[in-house]
């Protein structure tokens, strides 16, 4: 008898399975992680729907969505089988509209640096999942507002090289009267480096140079976090 090895897709589920129409006829907020996955992917294994992929590949990560936001698209195709392009290019836009949606509705509200804790709440969104380094300069007024958020440096997941002429350019090109420091550790050990003491040092001897206070370096690592200002360092 001829066996079907072809995968077992969403439109194949019975009715009561189906996100889709859960979705409809409940709200999306109806659905669990692993039918929102199952929604993006579309299409399962042979014998495997695509629901028990997604639950599958979510039990991998501890059940946690945070931890599956953060494996590459290349990471996600060598790890699960079936996961080919379409399905890791499909799920890494899914996560990246959502966070620049969480970026945008920030940019909705007026951002005051009043503190590292101001620092890590509008820039968390956009480190807290990357598994390599990145180093932002937020640009601010007089009064400590944020004029503008730039990312200066893309590295590895160790470290990332910054050309501190190109910052501090950046700084005097939008008029900034201070400067916040920012990058992430993928690691998640919030302590600075060696090269983060140096680069602080450089960067804030330019600064002031030009007129320019260097408010604060805050390294963002997963839930944690330090403050070269909270400990007094600059």
């Amino acid at each position: 008898m001829a066996m079907d090895f072809s995968p077992v897709r969403i439109q194949d589920l019975n009715d009561d399975e189906k996100p889709r129409e859960k979705a409809l006829s409940q709200g999306i907020r109806a659905l669990s992680d692993a039918e929102l996955v199952a929604l993006i992917f579309g299409g399962g294994l042979p014998g495997m729907s695509v629901v028990d992929m997604a639950r599958h590949i979510l039990r991998d990560c501890d059940n946690r969505v945070d931890y599956l936001a953060r494996l590459t698209m290349q990471e996600l195709m060598a790890k699960y089988k079936g996961v080919g392009p379409a399905k890791a290019v499909c799920l890494a836009a899914a996560f990246e509209l959502g966070r620049r949606n969480r970026e945008q509705m920030g940019n909705g509200r007026e951002e005051l640096i009043r503190s590292s804790e101001d620092v890590v709440a509008i820039m968390s969104p956009l480190l807290d999942a990357l598994d390599y380094e990145e180093f932002w300069v937020l640009l601010l007024s007089r009064s400590n507002r944020v004029k503008f958020k730039r990312c200066v440096s893309q590295g590895g997941t160790a470290a990332t090289v910054v050309d501190v002429k190109l910052l501090l350019k950046r700084a005097i090109d939008c008029l900034a009267e201070g400067i916040v420091l920012v990058h992430n550790h993928p690691s998640g050990n919030p302590q600075p480096s060696p090269e983060d003491d140096v680069l602080t040092k450089n960067i804030k001897e330019g600064a002031k140079f030009l007129g320019i206070k260097v408010l604060d370096h805050v390294i963002i690592a997963r839930s944690r976090s330090y403050s070269y200002a909270d400990e007094g360092r600059i």
